[in-house]
């Protein structure tokens, strides 16, 4: 069934601010929403129209929305994300996507190619599980079977032993304080849903029909998806670029908001997608 443009944007509580003519998306990793973007986002609204959203399930779209079974692979999201690029009438859309919503929008681009000119993926992974011999994804299946266990038995104490561990910078506790609260934020179902989704997910395989530009972004000292990953994400896409951060964990736009600001900026630039390049050419 085709949904009415409008129905979809208050679905996933759609927002688009910024003045230029180019599109700018940013979406959200897992149990976070789109304020996880409010350090970023603003610095582009001179050059392009910059949408932020929130996954059905988090922050403040339509939770009434929610499908178990749409949701039950990352393809519903994907879906998601070119619903909501659909009912903007946009087109040659930057997308950049945090943690798994970097595969979320690669698998949207695999889709509908139309729709985007690059992405940038942000601390990717395209299967957080160890596959040995040969792919080292961070967790072991252990790991990932005790975190869904912990859900189950502690709704909301799961997360504060997940949040540090993401977050990192222990110097800066407010920083781990406030993903401990996106994360208590949604509804423990879809937490767990969305974690399974996320952390089972093997989508190794879908990273060579990757036909968009694409640029990878990977953080120092990041325990969910560690630094031979992006390196695997970037060997495996081809054309791909690479940029190693100096932010530590796995949220440098929440960590280090402007050096994540410096490397998509450069970026853009380099792709001659800003206005700004455009100028200079």
């Amino acid at each position: 069934m085709l949904l009415d443009a409008a129905i979809i944007l208050k679905r996933n509580y759609v927002s688009v601010s910024g003045r230029g003519e180019r599109w700018l998306v940013f979406a959200h990793g897992f149990g976070c929403d789109q304020k996880m973007w409010r350090f970023v986002a603003p610095a582009f609204e001179d050059d392009f129209r910059v949408v932020r959203f929130d996954y059905v399930g988090a922050g403040r779209s339509d939770g009434a929305a929610y499908d178990p079974v749409r949701y039950g692979s990352l393809e519903g999201y994907a879906s998601d994300v070119i619903e909501v690029i659909d009912a903007l009438g946009a087109r040659e859309v930057v997308f950049v996507g945090h943690s798994v919503s970097g595969v979320v929008g690669l698998l949207a681009s695999i889709r509908r190619r139309d729709l985007f000119s690059h992405l940038i993926l942000v601390c990717p992974s395209p299967c957080y599980i160890n596959r040995l011999p040969g792919y080292e994804g961070g967790f072991n299946q252990a790991d990932i079977e005790g975190l869904l266990d912990l859900m189950d038995k502690n709704p909301l104490g799961w997360a504060g032993f997940l949040a540090p561990m993401v977050m990192k910078n222990a110097d800066r506790p407010e920083l781990g304080a406030e993903l401990e609260q996106s994360f208590c934020a949604m509804k423990p179902e879809v937490a767990r849903q969305f974690a399974r989704v996320t952390f089972f997910s093997d989508n190794r395989d879908d990273l060579v029909k990757v036909q968009t530009p694409t640029h990878v972004l990977q953080c120092t000292n990041d325990s969910v998806a560690p630094e031979s990953v992006g390196r695997f994400v970037h060997r495996q896409i081809s054309g791909s670029t690479f940029h190693q951060l100096s932010a530590s964990g796995h949220c440098p736009h929440v960590s280090d908001p402007e050096e994540t600001i410096r490397a998509i900026r450069s970026y853009l630039q380099a792709a001659r997608v800003s206005p700004e390049a455009n100028r200079r050419a």
